[in-house]
């Protein structure tokens, strides 16, 4: 539970640190401006963290297991990023806060920035990406992942440099190690809704290519001055913005890749996209999700292999399913799909087999075997075939996510993604 009274101005907590005013709140405390009277009142920001521990002893155990975490941030040397300087505890009438402090940025947010009017075209988001990139290339580096990028977040200096503050990285040791103090539950996802990638959010992993997404996402909110559940379309999971903005091919095809879903398609380090900004050139890749649906806990999902006909891959648009489905993306489940859960409206004539020849047998034992496998991977099998087809798109973007067949001539297409599907079963099963 939050220590919900704010710390007064004027006082002074730490012995040194006296609070100016209240720069802003979150979940976990707030966050202060204040003078550190022991270096001639100069500014710093106090980050506070206030769960009411229940002894003494107890807040010395929290503040012994944020020194190792605090020494990370504290470590980091860069002209932009503010300088972590102390972790210290303050108790009082029962109420015990622990408080981060470092330097203070003179400047405005980028989102502040944007509430003034603030318009950013392609010449100012390109220097921007040049001048923060060299940054995450360098925290990245020190094996230190940002998670929480966004216009609030990074700070126009009085130079005009971005300065990268507010470390979503260390808020969550913090909290997690507090959980654990207090023998609560720990399930915060650090990261805006909106900014932060599907694998940051729900399931709590981190890459540098996470902090690429978030900053391409930032760069779409000051290009186009909109949030981004204006940007992103829930229906289709596809970011629309191309229309919003006038940028070169260039830049708008690097924000695609930065903002593709899955991490691998992405690049993978800042290095990567400040090279391709300075050549113009980029491998553009699709961001779009292919999209099937099957019923849970069904005794056909073990045999999808059985009844599967490439033919009808993506057929299955729009209209009303039944509510048993669960979203499964991957293209296996679509001729199951197709015999159970079309829409209404939508014909379901069989198909002749002489136009639709089955597959072999040893075709047909292969992708038993690639189903069986799935169901034993560390992630859900959804993520598994979302991931191969995006491997096999991106492998053959000629098809241009046209339905595979059953038919002889999409006979080496089908075998390339059964091999690209069993490569990455092979990964995954590796790395249990």
């Amino acid at each position: 539970m939050l220590n919900t009274s704010p710390v007064a101005a004027g006082k002074i907590v730490g012995s040194r640190y006296r609070i100016v005013r209240e720069l802003g709140r979150g979940g976990f405390g707030r966050t202060y401006l204040a003078e550190d009277v022991n270096r001639y009142n100069e500014y710093c920001v106090l980050k506070e963290f206030s769960p009411q521990v229940q002894s003494t002893q107890e807040l010395q155990k929290a503040q012994e297991l944020f020194r190792r975490e605090a020494e990370m941030l504290y470590n980091l040397q860069h002209p932009q990023i503010p300088q972590f300087r102390e972790l210290f505890a303050e108790c009082e009438a029962n109420q015990s806060c622990l408080f981060l402090v470092q330097d203070y940025v003179a400047g405005e947010s980028y989102q502040q920035l944007l509430a003034r009017g603030k318009r950013f075209r392609e010449r100012e988001v390109t220097q921007l990406l040049s001048d923060i990139l060299p940054v995450l290339e360098y925290i990245h580096s020190e094996n230190v992942i940002h998670r929480d990028i966004s216009p609030d977040n990074l700070i126009q200096n009085t130079d005009g440099k971005p300065v990268l503050i507010d470390f979503g990285s260390v808020k969550q040791v913090v909290e997690a190690n507090l959980y654990q103090l207090l023998r609560q539950p720990f399930a915060t996802k650090i990261g805006k809704k909106g900014y932060a990638p599907d694998e940051q959010l729900n399931l709590g992993q981190a890459f540098p290519s996470s902090d690429l997404y978030a900053l391409a996402v930032t760069i779409l909110v000051l290009l186009t001055g909109r949030e981004p559940q204006d940007l992103y379309d829930n229906s289709t999971a596809t970011w629309r913005w191309r229309d919003r903005v006038n940028i070169s091919p260039s830049l708008a095809n690097i924000l695609e890749r930065m903002l593709a879903h899955r991490p691998e398609s992405r690049y993978q380090s800042a290095a990567e996209v400040l090279q391709a900004l300075q050549t113009g050139n980029s491998s553009k890749v699709s961001t779009i999700k292919t999209v099937a649906l099957t019923p849970p806990n069904s005794p056909q999902t073990n045999s999808i292999s059985r009844n599967f006909n490439w033919r009808w891959l993506g057929l299955v648009k729009g209209g009303t399913i039944a509510a048993s489905a669960v979203i499964l993306p991957g293209i296996l489940a679509f001729s199951f799909v197709r015999s159970h859960f079309l829409p209404t409206g939508v014909s379901s004539t069989p198909i002749n087999d002489n136009e639709n020849p089955s597959l072999s047998k040893r075709e047909q034992e292969q992708l038993d075997k690639i189903v069986a496998r799935s169901q034993n991977l560390p992630i859900p099998e959804a993520e598994f075939y979302r991931q191969v087809d995006q491997l096999f798109h991106s492998q053959y973007p000629e098809l241009q996510k046209r339905p595979l067949t059953n038919e002889q001539k999409d006979a080496e297409y089908r075998k390339q993604w059964s091999a690209i599907a069993e490569e990455l079963l092979d990964r995954l099963e590796s790395s249990q």
